[in-house]
């Protein structure tokens, strides 16, 4: 636990230092909102909605931080470590080299929890957002979706050959998924065959779960996003588990 703390402290340092983090999962969702509040925020979300612009967006905007951390950040760490070794040299050492992946994994849950309650205390005091739905069941759809995007993450960089390889692939993932599957580009606004298109990226389905807890939606509604989030989920894992490289 000691060897834990130590190592958190000095890679959130490290990590700070470097800035991108920072800006891509905490600012960027911030700027987003307060930008949809502004032009939309006291706006019917369609015509005969019972909800806000605003309202119908929180749960989108929450899932930037969880990409950037999970889908981008993730792995390009894991695959910088192993390039120059550093899992390799933790095998020596009484320090496992999982808990470096932990402690990754657990700055950006930190990244995520920091940028989820900035913009719900933003939402609320500035633009008058209301919460329509259930806490616990928000919370367990946030949770899954994590669990699902950092699990991406993890196998990216855990199969990728270099850290320019997993970059890629990253890329590849995030900005696709950032643009289209509704976290910033309002979902509903899309045409049919873009909305169709961006209903099979992963993100799409854990934004789905997200929008429906916080309005207060039926739980028939959710039940397909969680069983391909879960399913992305369990499939991701295993791929990593199973073909996972230290060295």
């Amino acid at each position: 636990m000691r060897a834990f703390k130590t190592m958190i402290k000095t890679e959130l340092k490290l990590s700070l230092r470097g800035m991108d983090m920072f800006i891509f999962a905490i600012c960027a969702p911030l700027v987003v909102l307060v930008l949809l509040g502004i032009l939309y925020g006291d706006k019917p979300a369609f015509e005969g909605a019972g909800y806000t612009f605003l309202e119908q967006s929180f749960g989108a905007l929450t899932t930037i931080s969880i990409c950037a951390g999970g889908v981008m950040g993730l792995p390009l760490v894991v695959s910088e470590y192993r390039s120059r070794h550093i899992l390799k040299r933790y095998q020596v050492t009484p320090v496992s080299p999982a808990v470096i992946l932990l402690v990754q994994v657990s700055i950006y849950t930190l990244y995520a929890v920091v940028s989820l309650v900035s913009l719900y205390l933003t939402a609320a005091l500035f633009f008058g957002y209301r919460f329509n739905g259930s806490w616990t069941g928000f919370l367990g759809g946030y949770l899954l979706v994590l669990v699902s995007m950092f699990s991406i993450g993890m196998m990216v960089g855990g199969i990728a050959p270099d850290a320019k390889t997993a970059g890629v692939i990253a890329s590849l993932l995030y900005f696709p998924m950032l643009i289209f599957s509704g976290a910033t580009l309002p979902y509903e606004v899309m045409p049919g065959p873009l909305r169709q298109a961006a209903g099979l990226l992963p993100l799409t389905q854990g934004i789905k779960l997200l929008k429906a807890a916080s309005l207060g939606l039926p739980a028939e509604s959710v039940r397909l996003p969680i069983l391909l989030m879960a399913a992305i989920a369990g499939v991701c894992a295993l791929v990593s588990l199973r073909f996972f490289k230290w060295e």
